[in-house]
Order: C-alpha cells, then sequence, then structure tokens
C-alpha cells in the first residue's frame, strides 16, 4: 500500500475557505479519479515560523502504478485549481510513502 502525503500550511487569511474547499470538495475530487481508496486529513501540531497553520492529507492507493497514473491523468488539473484559488497563500509539498507495517 502506497500513501500520497500532502502537507499544506495555509495563510490565515484564506484558512475557512480553504478548509471548506479541501473538505467539501478537493478531497472528494482526489477519490473520484478512482485512484485513491481513502483519504484522511490531520493537523500538525507544531507552530510554524512563518504563521498559517498546517495539515497533512493522506491518499491511499494500491501501488506506485496507479500513483504514477494519478500524475500523469488528473495531478495537472487538480493542482491548477487549488493554485487558482489559493496562489501564494497556499505552501503544499508531496512524499510518496509505502506502508511497511500496522500494529
Amino acid at each position: 500500500m502506497i500513501l500520497y502525503n500532502v502537507t499544506i500550511n495555509i495563510h490565515e487569511s484564506v484558512h475557512d475557505q480553504w478548509m471548506k474547499w479541501m473538505q467539501e470538495k478537493h478531497i472528494n475530487d482526489m477519490l473520484a479519479t478512482g485512484k485513491f481508496s481513502s483519504a484522511r486529513m490531520v493537523k500538525v501540531l507544531v507552530e510554524e515560523e512563518m504563521g498559517g497553520t498546517t495539515y497533512s492529507i493522506q491518499f491511499t492507493t494500491d501501488s506506485k502504478e496507479t500513483l504514477q497514473r494519478y500524475y500523469d491523468e488528473d495531478a495537472p488539473k487538480l493542482r491548477a485549481e487549488s493554485a487558482l484559488l489559493f496562489g501564494d497563500k497556499m505552501l503544499a509539498f508531496r512524499t510518496e510513502l509505502e506502508l511497511i507495517s500496522e500494529h
């Protein structure tokens, strides 16, 4: 199992708008690609020097190949929407993780 982790710092001025968009639209759009089986959103409990609030959104997929298909087929459109809506008020970085075991 592969976890596609997107860590986002969002500026206070657009936080509420972003949270509504993330929970009501973007996560659903990601799941609607058919490439992810689940998603979870968590708040990072560290105060950032640059301000804002940081979240981690983790999408579960079955393989690196499926994740690559997401990158090729869906990512440009979905990333463009977030850039259009939030621009420099949102800083995101992405990490691919492989689940080794759960206890």
